[in-house]
C-alpha cells in the first residue's frame, strides 16, 4: 500500500512537471536584455517583461527541433502510459482488493508487474529530466555559445523529486513478492525419512494369538483338521 500511494504521488507530480512551463529560464549573467525573461518547457516558449506582460509561441515544427527535445517528449510520455498501466496492475495486486482475493499468487505476480513498470516510468522521467538539465549546463559553461543562456528552472526540480518517488514506490511493490511467497511456505515442513540399520521407535511387533481350543500339545486347534 506504500508502494501504490508513493507511485501514484509521484505518477501524478510528474504529469505536473510535464506541462510545467518552467523547465529552463533564460539567464541574467551574459545577457544584454535584462528587462525580459524568458522561459520554455517541451512545447512552447515565453516571454514576459517588466510590465508583466506574458506572451508565448508553441514549436512548430517538430523535426526542426534538437534531437535531446524530441527525444525528451517521447520519454516524458513513455513514463505517463507506463505509470498509467502501473496504477492499474498494482491496483489489482492489493490485498485490499476483491479481484483474485482466493489466489494470492496471483495478486503477488500483479503487484511485482505493476512495481515494475513504475520503475520504468520513474527511469524515463529521470533519464529525461537529467539529460534536458544536461544540455543546459553544457550551454551555459561553454564560452563559446553565443545563444541566450539558459538556467535550470522548478520544473526540473520537481521532475526529479517525482521521478525518485515513482521509482521508490515501485521498489516497494516489486518486493511484495517475496514478502507473500515466504508467507505462503511457512507451514511447509521438509521430511525426513529414517535412516536404514535404525528401528522406528515405538513400534509393535504383532504375535498370533492363541486359540482357547487350541490342544497343549499341537500347534493348531482342533477345527484346523476338519
Amino acid at each position: 500500500a506504500v508502494g501504490f500511494f508513493l507511485s501514484t504521488v509521484g505518477w501524478a507530480v510528474l504529469a505536473v512537471t510535464l506541462f510545467n512551463s518552467y523547465w529552463r529560464v533564460s539567464s541574467v549573467s551574459g545577457n544584454v536584455i535584462t528587462t525580459s525573461t524568458i522561459y520554455e518547457n517541451l512545447w512552447q516558449s515565453c516571454a514576459t517583461d517588466s510590465t508583466g506582460v506574458h506572451n508565448c509561441w508553441e514549436f512548430q515544427s517538430l523535426l526542426e527541433l534538437p534531437a535531446y527535445l524530441q527525444a525528451s517528449r517521447a520519454l516524458m510520455i513513455s513514463a505517463l502510459v507506463l505509470g498509467f498501466l502501473g496504477i492499474l496492475s498494482s491496483m489489482l495486486g492489493l490485498q485490499c482488493t476483491k479481484v483474485a482475493e482466493n489466489n494470492p499468487n496471483a495478486k503477488a505476480k500483479m503487484a511485482v508487474v505493476g512495481g515494475c513498470l513504475f520503475i520504468l516510468a520513474g527511469l524515463c522521467g529521470m533519464v529525461t529530466i537529467s539529460w534536458y538539465a544536461f544540455n543546459i549546463t553544457r550551454d551555459f559553461f561553454n564560452p563559446l555559445y553565443a545563444g541566450i543562456k539558459y538556467e535550470i528552472g522548478p520544473a526540473l526540480y520537481l521532475g526529479w523529486s517525482a521521478s525518485l518517488l515513482v521509482i521508490i514506490g515501485g521498489c516497494f511493490l516489486f518486493s511484495s513478492c517475496r514478502t507473500n511467497s515466504s508467507q505462503d511456505n511457512s507451514y511447509i515442513y521438509p521430511y525426513k525419512a529414517p535412516k536404514s540399520g535404525m528401528s522406528a521407535p515405538n513400534t509393535t511387533v504383532s504375535r498370533p494369538r492363541r486359540d482357547s481350543n487350541a490342544s497343549s500339545t499341537g500347534k493348531y486347534g482342533k477345527n484346523a483338521y476338519v
